[in-house]
């Protein structure tokens, strides 16, 4: 039986082999449990609270064809990620994630109602366990 959702593990380098940026990061929401005291998502294997952090690709590549340079990577951890300091002042600091995964999904955002018009597609959906200052030799190649 092929399972409902799979998650594969992958080097950081390949999910972004130019590093990123880190936008921002805020916690993610429990739809489910909106309006009461503690709304944040809870990983479903561990428990753990789970953390949005907007990042974003320094590939040259990647906004091409209209597609956005930023994305947003979900770090299950029991606290807040903490970017590390900024190596240029007046700019996001470089940042690289560790035990990353991917998980296959389709994004169906731009269909309407017709099935000719249908334009949805393949996506993927980033998660790590932890966020870290890029390693000395990545951060002289970029």
């Amino acid at each position: 039986m092929v399972p409902n959702s799979i998650k594969v593990p992958v080097p950081w380098d390949y999910v972004a082999p130019h590093g990123v940026l880190c936008l921002g990061v805020e916690p993610a929401t429990d739809f489910d449990k909106r309006g009461q005291g503690d709304d944040q998502l809870r990983d479903k294997e561990t428990g753990e609270r789970i953390w949005l952090v907007r990042v974003l690709d320094l590939d040259p590549e990647a906004g091409k064809f209209g597609g956005s340079k930023e994305f947003k990577v979900k770090v299950v951890a029991p606290h807040q990620p903490v970017p590390p300091a900024s190596a240029v002042p007046g700019y996001p600091p470089m940042v690289e994630f560790s035990d990353v995964t991917l998980t296959p999904y389709v994004d169906s955002q731009k269909c309407k109602g017709a099935a000719t018009k249908c334009r949805s597609r393949l996506a993927w959906s980033v998660r790590a366990g932890a966020m870290t200052a890029p390693q000395a030799s990545r951060a002289k190649a970029a």
